[in-house]
């Protein structure tokens, strides 16, 4: 702890000027930390509360369940494209992209310039007169979807596209029952907290017509990696837990919240073909791995050559703009013209309009050939990590969705979940900022924002390779 509190000390006498630091320090810290990759970029001074006094507020006036990373709370001021700003103008390197939701890069110019231009023009009238800003944004979308996917129901975030889509498929269906994954997140209301399947996530209240099969976890699943064994438990659980009639199967191409894991090969098809036996439509919540994260494909279902009856999204799809979105077939969609189905805000003229700016950024620069191969890269650079560290037990992921499981014994698989704290929090001190999930909080969550290169990515393992060797 003393060599930290030194680090610290050090670190806060420095004087951040845009590019890096300047000031004398110790020529053999100098030496030994990784250094943060030159931008040519000055925030603008910030004047407002101080970190200290923003945590006195949150403590009186928001809900005592909010937490925050750090042991010293980080006050982020401003962001752009891939690194973020404190108070005092130091700069970070955003390795969380805000939850996997800053896309295109914070702040980006196209995107804001397209959210001030709607703002300018109309802030907000209703779905009940028309704006293209929506229908423009629906069709480019939809463009985007495989198959028959096309009609699109704008939302506010992903648990509130989930509980649409979780609806829809029971009043498609006629049925109730729906399954869904060990170890899933997909919201925390009515619906999809009754589908999320983490104790760390769900509340003692009524949830009903839910079923969690077995998770295809390559690394702590009971099958590894064959897929086609996990499919057989959603058969089983047909057959012994409902009716034999099921609304739908919910699950995510790579779990998000649950510690980055990607579900084992070939076992989407299989169950997708096991519900659609049972009456039941398939929903690929990409609320995480869509908009081009994983780099190969610009849906995380894509990857398992499966196509949806209804794919649910939020987060990446604005860039930060609160925004969601399921979309379906024509005819799924009819079932909502039973009764009045209407969302104040959903397809609100300023997001959408962000969303639209967004979609043409992931194209115009490139970004999923950029997550494909700078996360490539970066995993191969995990992986050495991997080698070289024995806390490491597990790398995976792919694109820029990438999850590193942290062990004290890889025999046993024990979670080092005080450990990724003490990781996490000498890499703030070095300018790296990441993000930890898993049911048991021991796995780094790596999700920057798709312009990330490979200079931050070396800048990155370097950091955590450094923090690594000091606990």
């Amino acid at each position: 702890m003393k060599g930290v509190v030194v680090r610290r000390a050090l670190w806060e006498s420095r004087r951040f000027r845009g590019r890096g630091y300047s000031g004398a320090c110790a020529a053999d810290d100098v030496n030994e930390l990784p250094k943060m990759p030159p931008f040519d970029y000055t925030p603008p001074p910030y004047s407002g509360p101080t970190a200290a006094q923003i945590l006195a507020k949150r403590k009186e006036f928001l809900s005592p369940s909010i937490f925050h990373f750090y042991g010293k709370p980080v006050n982020i001021v401003h962001g752009k494209m891939q690194y973020l700003f404190d108070e005092k103008g130091r700069r970070y390197l955003d390795g969380f992209g805000g939850i996997a939701t800053v896309c295109c890069g914070h702040c980006h110019p196209d995107v804001v310039k397209a959210i001030v231009n709607q703002t300018n023009n109309l802030q907000h009238s209703t779905i009940l007169y028309l704006n293209h800003a929506i229908t423009d944004f629906a069709e480019a979308l939809a463009s985007k979807i495989p198959g028959d996917l096309k009609v699109v129901f704008f939302t506010n975030s992903g648990t509130e596209a989930n509980e649409l889509a979780i609806m829809m498929a029971r009043l498609y269906t006629a049925n109730h029952d729906i399954v869904s994954l060990r170890n899933a997140y997909h919201g925390n209301a009515a619906g999809t907290m009754g589908a999320t399947a983490q104790s760390n996530w769900k509340f003692n209240v009524v949830q009903t017509g839910m079923h969690h099969a077995l998770n295809p976890d390559p690394y702590r699943g009971v099958f590894g990696s064959d897929g086609l064994k996990y499919a057989r438990d959603v058969e089983d659980l047909i057959k012994f837990g409902t009716s034999g009639h099921v609304a739908g199967f919910m699950s995510e191409a790579i779990q998000g919240v649950g510690g980055i894991v990607e579900l084992a090969p070939n076992y989407l098809p299989s169950v997708y073909e096991s519900i659609r036996k049972a009456g039941g439509l398939c929903i690929a919540d990409e609320v995480q791995s869509g908009f081009a994260r994983t780099g190969t494909h610009f849906w995380g279902f894509e990857t398992q050559g499966v196509v949806p009856d209804i794919v649910t999204m939020a987060k990446g799809i604005g860039n930060g703009i609160p925004l969601g979105a399921v979309v379906t077939t024509p005819k799924v969609a009819e079932v909502l013209t039973r009764r009045s189905y209407f969302n104040t805000f959903g397809g609100n003229p300023v997001c959408t309009a962000a969303g639209l700016a967004v979609l043409k950024v992931i194209e115009r620069e490139n970004l999923q050939e950029n997550a494909r191969v700078v996360g490539s890269y970066l995993k191969d650079r995990f992986n050495a990590l991997k080698d070289k560290h024995e806390i490491i037990g597990d790398v995976r992921g792919r694109g820029l969705m990438l999850g590193i499981e942290l062990v004290t014994d890889r025999t046993l698989k024990t979670p080092a979940k005080n450990e990724i704290a003490r990781v996490m929090e000498l890499m703030k001190d070095m300018g790296v900022l990441v993000g930890k999930g898993g049911f048991y909080g021991n796995v780094f969550r790596v999700t920057p924002p798709l312009c990330f290169n490979k200079e931050d990515a070396d800048f990155m393992v370097d950091a955590m390779d450094y923090a690594m060797s000091k606990i």
